[in-house]
């Protein structure tokens, strides 16, 4: 069988305090029809990045509800996750090449995955591209209803690759986009979702800090507290743009000497790719000693990230092209301000001059960082701005709620 992940237990009574009792009832509402349901969600990793962070909180709390959830994973060697790599940046308009010999990589591990699949559901979610062709390879059986959920954006693909995953992704019974403008051309789908991801507000990453514990832990990575932080926490990924922060960083410290940058990320088992990129961001970065290039392999997990986002100065988010952003969430939530990419769902969550700034060059970048540095009540004050907007639209318990609504009207209940 596909390998199951193993996930904590969770209660929605904990996040009474923070969304409201009348939030936490109409969950219970909501679910009451669904009550033993067998729901599984399928993905390519169980650590690294935000699709795995959104099901280690989302399925408990399914649990919690009263639905049979379940996760598992997908198997696959080098060449199959340097495939999907390829696939993912093709889907997002990259120019690069897709071969026969591609294809039969991504079609045989998906039918080996496909042999794996054991069990009985009423609805199995799928999740991006990686393990999209299981309901060809397993002819559907397993379970009565099939979704295909979509964390990028296919709003602009490389033609050869969007039409090789149209044909994967047209028998599904219904698509979940992040956003509608995020919907490839041509997808007829009989039942479409537009759901935005979410983040956990009690976990490790958002989970409140005091400043010891986040001036022991940053301070522990060589980085001095008592002069200027710029931080970006992401993949080490072309689309993240990690030369173009330091370029941004570089235009900054001319003015503020002291300017120190932290690039955190995480390497994926999924993303074979990151470790070049993250070469890449060593190279740019040279020999100056103000900007530390941190990922998992360091020891930075969750609780490290929180403590980054909670001392930075100046968050910056600088992507090219990006499904949704939920380092950008996570920030906001911790009341920072987020300088981002006019990109994909950071425009959802940064409005432009209100919970921070949205930007197009790496000028307008250190720019915006600059006015920030400069300003630090109004700084503060989009911060709190940023995340009063955090806690109305993307918490985990708004996440559960689409899916409940979803799965109602999937299961006609």
């Amino acid at each position: 069988m596909l390998q199951s992940v193993a996930v904590a237990p969770k209660k929605l009574a904990d996040y009474r305090p923070i969304v409201g009792e009348e939030a936490v009832e109409e969950l219970r509402s909501l679910a009451a029809p669904l009550r033993g349901a067998r729901i599984l969600h399928v993905n390519a990793t169980a650590f690294g990045g935000g699709v795995a962070e959104i099901l280690y909180t989302l399925v408990p709390l399914m649990r919690d509800v009263g639905l049979d959830a379940h996760w598992q994973v997908i198997s696959g060697e080098e060449e199959f996750f340097n495939v999907t790599k390829a696939i993912h940046n093709g889907l997002q308009g990259m120019d690069v090449p897709f071969t026969e010999e591609m294809r039969r990589i991504y079609e045989r591990y998906n039918r080996l995955n496909a042999e794996r699949f054991e069990g009985d559901y009423d609805i199995v979610v799928v999740h991006d591209p990686q393990p999209a062709a299981l309901v060809r390879y397993t002819g559907g059986k397993g379970g009565k209803v099939w979704v295909w959920r979509c964390h990028i954006d296919t709003s602009t693909p490389n033609p050869a690759f969007w039409e090789f995953l149209l044909d994967l992704i047209r028998p599904y019974d219904a698509h979940i986009f992040t956003m509608q403008e995020f919907v490839g051309p041509g997808l007829e789908s009989k039942h479409l979702a537009i759901i935005p991801p979410s983040i956990d507000p009690l976990s490790d990453k958002n989970a409140p800090m005091d400043d010891g514990e986040i001036e022991a832990i940053v301070s522990g990575f060589g980085v001095d507290l008592s002069r200027p932080l710029l931080l970006q926490v992401s993949r080490f990924d072309p689309w993240k743009d990690p030369l173009g922060v330091i370029d941004a960083y570089r235009l900054v410290k001319r003015e503020f000497s002291g300017a120190q940058l932290a690039l955190v990320g995480s390497m994926a088992s999924d993303d074979p790719e990151g470790w070049f990129y993250c070469d890449r961001t060593l190279r740019h970065a040279g020999e100056d000693f103000d900007i530390f290039v941190l990922h998992n392999f360091h020891g930075v997990g969750a609780r490290e990230v929180n403590a980054f986002q909670r001392a930075a100065d100046v968050v910056i988010q600088k992507s090219t092209r990006e499904g949704f952003g939920l380092v950008v969430t996570e920030a906001l939530w911790k009341g920072k301000p987020v300088v981002g990419g006019r990109a994909g769902g950071i425009p959802l969550q940064v409005i432009d001059g209100e919970t921070g700034f949205l930007v197009e060059s790496v000028e307008e970048c250190a720019q915006k960082a600059l006015y920030l540095l400069r300003h630090p009540e109004k700084a503060k004050e989009m911060g709190q701005k940023g995340k009063e907007h955090v806690r109305r639209n993307f918490l985990i318990t708004r996440h559960l709620r689409d899916y409940l609504e979803l799965f109602r009207t999937l299961l006609r209940c």
